[in-house]
Formats: structure tokens, sequence, C-alpha cells
């Protein structure tokens, strides 16, 4: 049964930290592209940042606040988020895509982020 399950949000002042985790189960990790998206109330789900054995990609709006990160041993993702801004409010989605055919595509159910004074 494959499950991907977020942790590590909450409250935060503007200009504070978290890390968030994704712990994976149920199919082969390292074969597989992880990224983290968030949906913010209103608005369409958007990619964060995405990695996959060696390469990262981040979103303009987080570039050089957030590393994404990944442990292929623990089966589990990281998302460490600095200088957070209320905008980075939003609901923090893990995603897990197969990097071969076919693209077996998986979603958390999500961890809520408030960037909040």
């Amino acid at each position: 049964q494959v499950q991907l399950v977020e942790s590590g949000g909450g409250l935060v002042q503007p200009g504070g930290s978290l890390r968030l985790s994704c712990a994976a189960s149920g199919f082969t990790f390292r074969n597989y592209a992880m990224s983290w998206y968030r949906q913010a109330p209103g608005k369409e789900r958007e990619l964060v940042a995405r990695i996959t054995s060696d390469i990262t990609n981040y979103a303009d709006s987080v570039k050089g606040r957030f590393t994404i990160s990944r442990d292929n041993a623990k089966t589990t993702m990281y998302l460490q988020m600095s200088s957070l801004k209320p905008e980075d409010t939003a609901v923090y989605y893990c995603n897990a895509r197969q990097l071969i055919l076919p693209h077996y595509l998986y979603w958390g159910q999500g961890t809520q982020v408030t960037v909040s004074s």
C-alpha cells in the first residue's frame, strides 16, 4: 500500500523557519521524482520544488529560501523553509512520480503551513 505522510507544518512568524518531511512507503522510492506542491485558499495547486536523484528545481517565489532534499535510505523527502512570508501560507503536499513509464503518481494528504504574526 502506497503511503506519503507529510509532517512538520504549523504556525510560524514571518521570517521564521520550518522543516517539512514526507515519509514514503509502498513503492521503490529511489525510482521516483519527489516534489512539494502547495495550495493556498482560492488558488490553484502549484509546484514548489522537485528533486530527482541529483537535480533540484524550485519555483521562482521560493528560490534562495527553500531547500529540498531526500534520503533514499530513509525513503523520506524534506523541505527546509526559511525566511518565511505570509504568502507562503498554504497546504503543502508531497508528490511522487515514477521516473520511467508508466509514470505512476502519488499524493500525500497535505500539511498546513501558516505564516502570521
